[in-house]
């Protein structure tokens, strides 16, 4: 039998945003369920995101944004990944993020978006369930 593929992600805390509580939840809960996880640390660009990224060689990039500016954020992300070229990972978002958001984060390119207070099991699930 195959040994299944560990899911490497890095969880960012990008910008100004100084509350990385949640963040660290997130993060412990998904070495607890058997994944790689790299954390950011607080205050990153998102040159410094895609560079640690790329040289992590991580599948998934999650960015942990409570500003509020989760949209520019994110178009940013995507708006750089693309012109570096990495089109093999996915990014999911999780903090306070409105519900009349989300359908926008997606529309950028966002696979999954977790506000405040979706129960880890479900952020769990997804990630297993994107990266094969």
């Amino acid at each position: 039998m195959g040994e299944q593929k560990r899911i490497k992600i890095l969880i960012a805390k990008p910008g100004l945003d100084g509350h990385d509580r949640g963040a660290k939840v997130v993060a412990q809960a998904l070495k607890e369920a058997g994944m790689e996880v790299i954390y950011s640390g607080l205050h990153k660009t998102i040159d410094q995101i895609i560079n640690i990224a790329i040289q992590e060689d991580v599948d998934v990039i999650g960015l942990s944004i409570m500003s509020g500016a989760h949209i520019p954020i994110t178009q940013k992300l995507f708006k750089r990944l693309g012109e570096e070229g990495v089109t093999d990972k996915f990014v999911f978002v999780g903090g306070v993020i409105p519900g009349k958001d989300i359908p926008r984060l997606k529309g950028i390119g966002v696979a999954g978006v977790f506000p405040g207070g979706t129960p880890l099991a479900e952020t769990i699930e997804f990630l297993k369930n994107i990266v094969k």
